[in-house]
């Protein structure tokens, strides 16, 4: 999927029009509507900065609407490929099913890959089993790595709270 097609999938999940999107990111209200319609076509391709902005509209990760080249099955394996080289995702067998897997003599590649893994699978449990909605999944899919990193933030102060907590103000 190209960028125009995720910028159009991300501007339809949130039921904004073309001329809407186009105006909250600084086009003039007359042109809004076509040049929108132009990056979602592949007519235009908007430029690092303006994909920040559309980004910050569409309340996603920048990172979400930059996709490498998945529009063909060969397109696809070449990426998979690059993954395997650049980190250690290898293609293996489990039970007669084919299955992606990590190389544990990756290090710190495997350890990166596994913690984003575990994330993304835990999220998916959560789906699967009923304790988040399909909405709050794709949150945080096209948010990720934001929302990993705001919970590791506050489960770090939680702690501190407790630890300095149980102490403030008393003597020893």
């Amino acid at each position: 999927m190209a960028i125009g097609e995720r910028i159009r999938y991300l501007r339809n999940l949130r039921g904004m029009t073309q001329k809407w999107l186009g105006m909250k990111i600084g086009f003039d209200e007359k042109t809004a509507d076509v040049r929108v319609a132009q990056y979602e076509s592949g007519t235009r391709t908007p430029k690092e900065n303006l994909i920040n902005g559309i980004a910050n509209v569409l309340e996603v990760s920048p990172r979400a609407l930059d996709i490498p080249d998945i529009d063909s099955y060969v397109g696809l394996s070449h990426t998979l490929f690059a993954l395997e080289d650049l980190y250690g995702v290898n293609i293996g067998e489990i039970d007669g099913e084919l299955c992606l897997r990590l190389d544990k003599f990756k290090g710190s590649a495997y350890l990166t890959m596994y913690d984003m893994f575990s994330a993304w699978y835990n999220e998916a449990k959560k789906l699967k089993n009923g304790d988040i909605s399909k909405d709050d999944y794709d949150t945080w899919r096209y948010n990720y790595p934001r929302i990993e990193t705001e919970r590791f933030k506050d489960s770090v102060d939680k702690l501190h709270t407790v630890e300095t907590g149980s102490n403030h103000g008393l003597v020893d």
